[in-house]
């Protein structure tokens, strides 16, 4: 996946009723750590990162990177969203290429079942509507995933097709509805 362009990079904080999102700072590094470690975070994610090998290749100030969005609650990284440009001509998304970005999320275990997912998800689709107009989205998940499959609907998500790779059924939708191209 690579970058979205052209718009200005970083947008001014987001804020909704409980979060903010914005860019990532030193004060996060800790917390990224702790996301990419996470057995529970990556159970559909192909497993977690050894710490000692993130604690090497971490940043300590984590990367201005377009598209990605730390989630704030009250002063705490608790977890992120990426909207980067969804590369079609991969292997895997060589059928699939309909949608200008891809939405990625994660969030630590703590706080999933109170909304935070939705509400952080639906204000960067928002943004994203506002900076990029007319362009659709697309998500990945395993089926198996219930909880990402409940936050798809919720958000919109309608399915374009089903899946196997990485040896289990894959979902994948767009948002807003759009046709896949034959």
């Amino acid at each position: 996946m690579t970058e979205l362009g052209p718009v200005a990079w970083p947008p001014a904080p987001i804020r909704t009723e409980r979060l903010v999102l914005r860019e990532p700072e030193a004060r996060d590094r800790a917390a990224f750590i702790e996301l990419l470690a996470s057995p529970e975070v990556h159970t559909y994610l192909g497993g977690p990162r050894p710490r000692d090998e993130l604690e090497r290749e971490v940043p300590q100030t984590p990367g201005h990177r377009p598209g990605h969005f730390v989630i704030d609650l009250d002063g705490a990284m608790i977890g992120m969203i990426k909207l980067v440009r969804h590369d079609a001509g991969s292997p895997e998304n060589a059928r699939r290429n309909v949608g200008e970005a891809e939405l990625g999320y994660l969030f630590v275990p703590e706080v999933w079942g109170r909304g935070y997912g939705a509400e952080a998800c639906a204000a960067a689709l928002d943004w994203f509507a506002d900076a990029h107009p007319g362009k659709s989205v697309v998500l990945y998940t395993q089926t198996a995933n219930e909880r990402s499959m409940r936050l798809a609907a919720k958000l919109g998500f309608t399915e374009v097709e089903r899946f196997q790779a990485y040896g289990a059924e894959q979902w994948f939708g767009v948002w807003p509805s759009a046709t896949p191209a034959d």
